[in-house]
């Protein structure tokens, strides 16, 4: 049986998410930017946490985990790479290190961009890949720490997975991506239908995540680096898909 999996608000913009193994009873948490609502879906869910996997050490995804682990203690997972600026972790991973959850293998991919240590993680068995801050919805994140060459790398490692995959990303900002994407790809159909479907969603106080990889491949800018209208649209036909990728990072940057 596939995995059980809840998407849960936090803070004004976070999203964390929940799997669940009904045969073993294990539950994980991905990321904690606050105890209350985790809490709250275990309690309604009869669910009792057995491990938490983070992704990276900013504040938005781990400063609740001491109130968490507090009333529901469970084994931490996070990368060994960041391990000196993370919480404290029982277990320290690495690129293709697996855990499992049931019976569920969790392969840990290193996609550093975001923050030199960031690491997402692969449930094959269950389509769903927990991406955060890495590729995200329309969008990947913003380059604090990492290079163009890094996060461009970490985004095609994620693009070669399934095409049908569930990418589970950190935060709700799909509007502002989407409206974004609209200046690099106008005439993207499946572009115009989604943007119309995310305007929709929020309308209505829906969650825009998770989405599917092949949905991010067909209208995610930062995924479509190499097609030539994208490379005409940023002025740089002709270039390494990484120099776009950069250029386009640079303007999601000062887009308003």
């Amino acid at each position: 049986m596939p995995l059980e999996l809840v998407t849960i608000p936090c803070l004004s913009d976070n999203y964390v998410y929940l799997v669940h193994d009904e045969a073993s009873g294990d539950t994980a948490v991905f990321d904690v930017p606050e105890a209350g609502p985790i809490l709250e879906a275990l309690k309604a869910r009869g669910w009792t946490l057995s491990h938490v996997f983070l992704t990276h050490h900013h504040w938005d995804h781990v400063d609740g985990l001491g109130d968490l682990l507090a009333q529901a203690p469970a084994k931490v997972i996070g990368a060994a790479a960041d391990a000196h600026r993370l919480p404290p972790l029982d277990i320290q991973v690495s690129e293709g290190d697996n855990m499992i959850i049931g019976t569920e293998q969790v392969e840990v991919l290193e996609v550093p961009g975001h923050t030199t240590g960031h690491v997402a993680y692969y449930m094959a068995g269950s389509g769903i890949l927990v991406t955060m801050d890495s590729l995200m919805a329309l969008g990947c994140g913003r380059l604090f720490e990492g290079t163009p060459e890094m996060m461009y790398a970490s985004l095609q490692k994620m693009a070669a997975l399934p095409a049908d995959t569930l990418v589970c990303s950190g935060h709700e900002y799909s509007e502002t991506n989407a409206r974004f994407a609209m200046t690099i790809e106008p005439e993207n159909s499946a572009l115009i239908s989604r943007t119309n479907a995310i305007a929709e969603a929020r309308a209505n106080g829906q969650a825009t995540v998770p989405t599917t990889l092949q949905l991010e491949l067909d209208t995610n800018p930062f995924l479509r680096a190499d097609q030539p209208g994208v490379l005409q649209t940023v002025g740089l036909p002709g270039s390494d898909p990484v120099a776009v990728f950069a250029e386009i990072r640079k303007r999601r940057d000062s887009f308003k």
